[in-house]
């Protein structure tokens, strides 16, 4: 779990995976407008699995920056559970999550502190003009954000970005999985935060090969409909379940009971109509495995909430100057 005794003003969470051509400017960069700002920060960077030469110049910079916290990842899980691994090992009041590709500028971190200041919980990035590839990302973007809004009844307009600003409750009880890490404000949406979006620049590569793709839009597609389950079912899932036994379960008794009264009143014979009979005792049957799984969901759910305390990443190292000296500040 994230650490309960927040002793810095900002963490900043960068996963990075086989980036080693962007691995040292993203941390000059960072250095450069955090010092600036004069609070309290600590750098979480996450290797997740590289098999490039980012794991080495991680350490390197470890070896050199006090506020640098470095996690090592057993093997590449993806990046909602490198993110997940940064939350949980964040300190700071306002944790700032970023892509370690140099597509998101830390220039602009200053502007999200300012929307914090205004009193908001989260602060997501708005890629306004995006330069990326109209096909394997923009498209599909456009989609799951439209889709997302309509589900979940959150007015941001770009849910996909990894640049956002969270104050530390927003994020403490969070437990994210598959891709769930684009949809956080989505996810806690139900609890009354404070939402808002900030236009940020959307930078096109300077080095490296992107990691995102066609193959991520099924995925994507499917964590919509967990979103959409989790936010207004997740407690009470035989919400969902249960009218749908009913519909069905309904419509068998409807087709049977015609049966019936054409048996009894209209001279209608059972031979003539066994499909019609099968076919509402079919019904019936899924009515009643619909009930049953709202009511087995119900069980699951409360266990959910009691015991939920998985780990969907493996840490192999962690490397933290404050674990040695105390509380590190800037």
């Amino acid at each position: 779990m994230i650490n309960d005794a927040p002793s810095l003003k900002l963490s900043v969470v960068v996963p990075f995976y086989n980036e080693e051509d962007n691995v040292e400017e993203m941390h000059r960069r960072l250095r450069e407008v955090l010092d600036r700002t004069g609070e309290t920060y600590e750098l979480i960077f996450i290797d997740d699995g590289s098999t490039d030469r980012t794991g080495t110049l991680l350490r390197e910079i470890y070896k050199k920056d006090e506020n640098v916290v470095l996690l090592k990842l057993r093997r590449n899980f993806g990046q909602t559970p490198a993110l997940q691994a940064g939350f949980d090992h964040a300190r700071g009041e306002i944790i700032i999550s970023m892509d370690g590709d140099l597509q998101h500028d830390p220039a602009e971190i200053p502007q999200f502190l300012a929307k914090m200041d205004e009193g908001y919980d989260i602060v997501s990035g708005w890629r306004k003009d995006r330069k990326d590839n109209a096909l394997v990302r923009k498209f599909p973007s456009w989609v799951a954000n439209r889709m997302m809004k309509k589900l979940v009844k959150v007015q941001i307009h770009d849910f996909g970005t990894t640049f956002k600003a969270y104050r530390r409750e927003v994020v403490r009880g969070i437990h994210l999985y598959g891709e769930l890490h684009r949809f956080i404000p989505a996810l806690i949406s139900r609890e009354g935060f404070k939402i808002t979006e900030l236009p940020i620049s959307n930078i096109v590569r300077l080095h490296g090969k992107s990691k995102y793709g066609l193959s991520r839009v099924r995925r994507v597609l499917f964590d919509l409909l967990t979103v959409k389950f989790i936010v207004s079912f997740i407690d009470r899932p035989l919400q969902i379940f249960g009218p749908l036994g009913l519909v069905f379960g309904g419509l068998g008794f409807l087709v049977d009971f015609a049966l019936t009264v054409g048996y009894y009143f209209l001279g209608w014979q059972i031979r003539d109509n066994l499909g019609m009979l099968i076919l509402g005792v079919f019904l019936m049957i899924v009515g009643g495995l619909f009930v049953s799984t709202g009511l087995l969901a119900e069980v699951i759910s409360r266990i959910y909430f009691t015991t939920h305390a998985l780990k969907i990443y493996s840490l192999e190292r962690i490397d933290s100057h404050a674990a040695a000296a105390g509380p590190a500040g800037r």
